[in-house]
């Protein structure tokens, strides 16, 4: 079977969704807010003229007295980039950290640590004097960016009953795309302070966020998983109560407690998680993260002001296009959060993969017809109406497949405890790197390949769409603590999972 174990989506706990564990996973949810508002305040701020004079005096005349028309590389500034990529450098480190953080104090500290150190780095960041003071602000938003990234995913997962674990678990996704939005808007606000301190603004409110995950974290439960795990039965017994709001939990806490005297018996996760009986877990978490930062999905945004400028907003250019592109990401998520646990995962990946496809195939048509090689030319009002049209229906594609599902979901569903620390510190860590690669290379890329990096991606994406196809099980409605089942059942997968496993029963197996 392809796709997975088709018998195990009716199994269900006891239980209901509980207005306590709705709470809960929207407070640690806002954790995805600070994630997403670096990503959406670091490429306004390194555009803002005040910023590159104090921190970039050479780059900002360099940009001033460059006169190229060429479309392709005017924007390429390894200096620039290095500096802003300094964070995903610090969040893969601080993901391994994190990892021992997550398995021995819990998931909620985890979190807690990650909101204070990104506290920190936003206050050296508003009130930098110079590169060093900027650089250093960045380790510790990264460090925290690399806790939070580590515990929030696992923390909804957990918490969240089997068949509604897809759409809590991606209200971190949509708090990345809120975060982003805000961040957008925020920027446009300060660009219009004239006495050139805008950008300290910008990058000192990032200190909301940080403070609303931090004071949160203070007063959240940990998961039922998480305290079996260091021997905490009876109070994971309570809280197990409370988010399911009925005493009959008998049957999910066995399965618990199982799975916690796995997970109590290794020693080395770090050591674990290559062995054999592992191995498709370990795939995913190494090759999801990696195939998400190859969707292409920063040659889009990078494209967009350019067409939102031909299309006549003139010095609103990169607001308008934050803000469509913005509206844009949020409504897709709400889509997936709607749909993820009715159609599945792997649906919706494969959709995704489609609709992703074929717009940048249109995309770098489009363009090579009016750029050439050269990167010179002019796009007519019409034509780049065509092309935002494009560039919006592939965001929506990312926003509800590889954007939540990739980044969040099933990289913390499918891990048995014992491993699962580990195994989300390698999806965050291997997500931090090619996040940097990537933003490394692009400009230099789009520089020499031009308007060839769209088909550049988009065989990537005809990688990423066929081992989804063949090679991920749907976890839709599996409890988590039954995850091996999928990959009992599957196809390829089922050779290295032993056909005796103590997370699940004799009968249970019987059933593949």
């Amino acid at each position: 079977m392809v796709g997975g174990l088709s018998t195990m989506e009716s199994k269900e706990y006891p239980g209901k969704l509980t207005p306590f564990v709705v709470l809960t996973c929207l407070v640690a949810a806002t954790g995805g807010l600070i994630v997403g508002y670096d990503i959406g305040i670091s490429g306004g701020v390194t555009s803002m003229d005040p910023f590159l004079m104090k921190f970039f005096p050479s780059l900002y005349r360099k940009e001033k007295q460059n006169q190229s028309s060429n479309q392709y590389c005017t924007f390429d500034s390894q200096i620039l980039t290095t500096c802003t990529s300094s964070l995903y450098l610090a969040a893969l480190v601080a993901s391994f950290f994190a990892s021992s953080v997550t398995r021995i104090f819990g998931r909620r500290w985890s979190m807690l640590a990650g909101g204070v150190s990104f506290l920190v780095g936003a206050a050296l960041n508003g009130a930098a004097q110079d590169v060093f003071m900027l650089i250093f602000g960045r380790i510790l938003l990264g460090i925290g960016v690399g806790f939070i990234g580590q515990s929030v995913p696992l923390y909804l997962s957990e918490m969240a009953p089997a068949k509604l674990r897809g759409m809590l678990n991606i209200t971190c996704q949509l708090m990345i795309t809120i975060g982003i939005f805000s961040a957008n808007l925020i920027n446009y606000g300060v660009s219009k302070i004239e006495a050139g301190w805008g950008w300290r603004l910008s990058l000192a409110l990032a200190a909301v966020p940080a403070t609303i995950i931090t004071i949160g974290s203070l007063f959240l439960p940990d998961t039922p998983n998480s305290l079996i795990e260091r021997g905490h039965d009876e109070k994971a017994k309570e809280i197990l109560r409370k988010i399911r709001g009925t005493d009959d939990i008998l049957e999910e806490y066995s399965d618990l407690v199982a799975a916690g005297k796995d997970s109590k018996k290794t020693r080395h996760p770090w050591i674990n998680i290559v062995k054999r009986k592992y191995r498709p877990h370990l795939t995913m978490a190494i090759l999801i993260p990696f195939f998400q930062q190859l969707t292409g999905i920063n040659v889009i945004m990078f494209y967009a002001p350019v067409l939102f400028k031909t299309l006549g907003f003139g010095s609103n250019t990169s607001l308008m296009s934050a803000v469509i592109i913005g509206l844009v990401n949020v409504c897709a998520t709400f889509v997936s959060i709607g749909t993820v646990d009715r159609l599945g995962r792997r649906l919706l990946f494969l959709q995704g993969g489609f609709q992703m496809l074929a717009c940048q195939i249109i995309l770098g048509t489009l363009i090579a017809i009016k750029f050439g090689t050269t990167g010179e030319g002019t796009i007519p009002k019409t034509y780049a109406a065509f092309m935002v049209l494009f560039i919006c229906i592939y965001v929506a594609g990312f926003a509800w497949s590889w954007g939540p599902l990739g980044g969040t979901l099933v990289p913390s569903e499918i891990f048995p405890l014992e491993i699962r620390s580990a195994g989300q510190s390698i999806n965050v860590s291997v997500n931090m790197l090619f996040t940097f690669v990537v933003a490394q290379t692009f400009l230099p890329m789009l520089c020499h390949f031009k308007f060839g990096l769209f088909y550049f991606f988009a065989g990537w994406v005809i990688v990423m769409t066929i081992f989804i196809a063949l090679f991920l099980p749907e976890t839709k409605n599996v409890p988590i603590e039954k995850m091996i089942l999928v990959w009992k059942a599957h196809w390829f997968w089922n050779k290295f999972i032993p056909d005796k496993n103590e997370h699940v029963s004799t009968k249970e197996m019987a059933m593949i």
